[in-house]
């Protein structure tokens, strides 16, 4: 459908929306963003992903420092009939949220008000056998607002979280392509929250990664959440100090054992843990 809508992300789930959205012909007019950044070992300003999905589409681009009074002036003047927000990384106040015609909707994903906050993939990896996506009109506080649309996921954790994050990134795209419509058209009736069953999740810390192998279905879950960032690991004894040893790859056995088979030691390229093992008698 035709809409003239602005969109809101940063990372790889927003990406996956944006390619989702694009294959459904619902194009954002323009794309906001976060600053770009410097990151690496070589401290390169690099841009945020959505910024180059935006480039890559000849959209234009707003990448605010501040959601302040200049850039809800410049958001005004695409007179927008909605906003969309999928993983954007920073709090979108009231005053903006409200300018579009049909207000601000947002992918998120985890079945609110189950896993509000910053970390939802993680914690549901790390804690259950299913989630799903919310659509949810946003207010001024984190993941509040009501209900528009919810979809459970096919998809039975756990799983390493880059596929869980392409999976309810493209499904709650879909989601959201379905019911358009008739949110545009005042045809869907909002639901408030129950949240008096609200769950939050923390933000994920370097430490976290860190993995106890005497409980070999936690660590793979942990794995599981943690592929990319930050990672999971465990300390080994070498030539009398304990080394970091970092997971790259595992599975879980049929009788539950965690089985490792791809490690990167510390100050060491990524091996086997087959080998790293025989080096290390």
């Amino acid at each position: 459908m035709k809409i003239n809508y602005v969109f809101f992300g940063t990372d790889t789930f927003a990406v996956t929306v944006l390619n989702t959205l694009e294959k459904q012909g619902i194009i954002p007019q323009i794309i906001i963003t976060v600053p770009d950044t410097i990151q690496g070992k070589k401290q390169l300003l690099t841009p945020p992903l959505a910024k180059t999905w935006a480039l890559e589409h000849n959209i234009p681009i707003l990448q605010p420092e501040k959601l302040d009074d200049g850039f809800t002036s410049q958001l005004k003047a695409y007179s927008p009939e909605l906003s969309v927000v999928a993983s954007y990384g920073k709090i979108i106040p009231q005053s903006i949220l409200d300018i579009p015609t049909r207000k601000t909707l947002n992918i998120h994903p985890s079945l609110l008000p189950e896993f509000r906050g910053s970390s939802p993939l993680e914690y549901a990896i790390l804690h259950k056998e299913t989630t799903g996506v919310t659509i949810m009109r946003l207010d001024s506080k984190m993941d509040h607002g009501p209900v528009v649309a919810q979809e459970i996921s096919e998809i039975t954790l756990p799983v390493r979280r880059d596929i869980l994050e392409e999976k309810l990134a493209t499904q709650g795209a879909l989601l959201l392509a379905e019911i358009l419509p008739d949110w545009i058209n005042e045809s869907i009736i909002e639901q408030e929250q129950e949240h008096i069953k609200a769950t939050f999740t923390e933000k994920i810390k370097k430490e976290d990664g860190l993995l106890d192998l005497s409980k070999p279905k936690e660590a793979y879950r942990k794995f599981c959440a943690f592929t990319g960032w930050p990672g999971s690991f465990f300390f080994m004894e070498r030539n009398g100090k304990n080394i970091r040893i970092i997971v790259t790859d595992a599975t879980l056995s049929e009788t539950g054992d965690f089985i490792i088979t791809e490690v990167k030691p510390e100050g060491k390229k990524e091996m086997s843990y087959e080998d790293f093992l025989k080096g290390n008698r």
